[in-house]
């Protein structure tokens, strides 16, 4: 028999909205401290803001918003454009999760770089943003129609593990492809369609690769591998592509760093594919495979066919605190003595990024970080600031399997890694980089299914 929830088909009330976001020439963009540049001096292709609305009869509205951002570095840049949704809109907080890319090749959007090169710019384009927002999501709205969303797993091979040994001195690790350990290639593909015309009105990727590809070298913006991606899947479906970016604290391709803006289109063409490959393997909207009966053959055959699957018109949103153990910090005068007293630029980065971090955190042991949990007909949808690692995810699913489960990391917001405790080890950047303890990552993850387990008990199947 066909898995009684994966063939769930939610059917409610979606719109869909685009937007070109594309920042102006020679914006800072100093995203690597092994860069020499720090403004930009072109586009590789066109950064957007895809917005979906998808609601029941008498909820409000969850808004989704995938964008092609590399990181926010402060929560003041983040409420900017999040505050302006909510307060536009009138809607809970729960009901809007901003998904950025985290692509490296991006402008900054971090309003305190207005005095470096380019920074001029950084405060109205990120001003600018929250207005945007807003008005495609109210398209969005405007737009809504009945419609189905339905998903299906997939396979890419293109995320691969990240914590490489060093090869020169085996006591440490760098960020890099390591061969030894597999990387998660599953794949999650949804797919909307208005009920009306029967045509496919979105699709929705979630992978978890680090968009790493383009480095120090490169001085175009860029969506890194996403763009590629979704004009893959667009040229194919005439409909809007929204990426949502998985778990991928220790995922990126195994060629990246590069200056070549091919190698990020080859990578996002192979992911592209793989998602139509994903999304042509799906049935029919609003059908499922099933067991149909037996015919008497040479042997005894059994016939499947397609049948009205079951449908779902759940929705229902959670937003809940976790409290992330702090590892102690230093000071900001500690951090600023040692900012003045060095001139070596991927030092000062790493110092300036220490900075922001220990602003945030204030000096509480605890910090208390959100986490979203949507419930959209059977799929689960889980969204948080930090950038957990793929083993979140795996977990995820495991835990639900006959559902689609969508782990996203960055969401409204961005503060530091979420390591297994197994894997944490002090020369590990994603740990020492982190300002949380190694219990944190089993906290999330724990929160995230006791969230999870909540939202399915609800059930409005038929």
């Amino acid at each position: 028999m066909a898995t009684p929830l994966m063939d769930r088909v939610f059917r409610g009330r979606i719109g869909v909205a685009r937007r070109d976001i594309t920042p102006p020439p020679g914006i800072h963009s100093h995203n690597w401290g092994a860069a020499t540049h720090t403004a930009s001096k072109g586009v590789h292709r066109p950064m957007t803001a895809t917005v979906l609305s998808i609601s029941d009869e008498q909820s409000p509205p969850l808004i989704l918003i995938g964008i092609d951002l590399g990181w926010f570095k402060s929560p003041t840049d983040e409420w900017i454009l999040r505050g302006e949704v909510l307060k536009g809109l009138s809607i809970d907080s729960s009901r809007v999760m901003i998904c950025l890319s985290h692509t490296h090749a991006g402008p900054s959007i971090f309003v305190g770089d207005c005095d470096d090169a380019g920074g001029n710019l950084v405060d109205p384009y990120v001003r600018g943003l929250g207005p945007i927002l807003l008005d495609a999501a109210r398209e969005a709205l405007n737009k809504a129609q009945p419609a189905l969303m339905d998903w299906r797993y997939g396979w890419c091979d293109l995320a691969a593990n990240r914590d490489m040994i060093d090869p020169v001195e085996p006591d440490k690790f760098v960020v890099g492809f390591n061969p030894s350990i597999p990387g998660d290639p599953t794949l999650l593909v949804g797919r909307i369609t208005s009920i009306e015309s029967r045509r496919t009105m979105a699709t929705i990727v979630n992978y978890a690769c680090h968009p790493t590809t383009l480095a120090w070298d490169n001085r175009l913006i860029s969506p890194d591998y996403v763009g590629a991606m979704r004009q893959t899947v667009e040229s194919a479906t005439q409909a809007p592509c929204l990426f949502l970016p998985g778990a991928s604290g220790d995922m990126a391709p195994a060629l990246q760093y590069v200056g070549d803006v091919a190698v990020a289109d080859q990578h996002g063409t192979r992911l592209g594919y793989a998602a139509l490959a994903t999304l042509f393997g799906m049935r029919p909207p609003g059908k499922s495979l099933q067991f149909d009966r037996v015919v008497e053959s040479g042997a005894r055959l059994g016939v499947w066919a397609d049948r009205p699957a079951p449908v779902d018109t759940t929705v229902e949103a959670v937003e809940t605190r976790i409290p992330l153990p702090v590892k102690p910090q230093p000071s900001p005068a500690e951090i600023t003595e040692k900012l003045a007293g060095t001139t070596d630029p991927a030092i000062r980065e790493r110092l300036r990024r220490k900075l922001l971090l220990v602003q945030f955190l204030g000096e509480q042991p605890v910090c208390e970080m959100p986490l979203w949990a949507w419930r959209i007909g059977g799929a689960l949808l889980f969204g948080h600031p930090n950038e957990a690692y793929s083993q979140w995810q795996i977990a995820l699913r495991q835990r639900w399997p006959d559902r689609p489960v969508a782990a996203m990391n960055l969401v409204n917001g961005a503060c530091g890694y979420l390591v297994p405790s197994e894997k944490c080890h002090p020369h590990l950047y994603s740990y020492w980089q982190s300002p949380f303890l190694s219990e944190a990552f089993s906290i999330l993850q724990d929160q995230s299914m006791t969230t999870g387990d909540r939202l399915v008990e609800s059930d409005k199947g038929g």
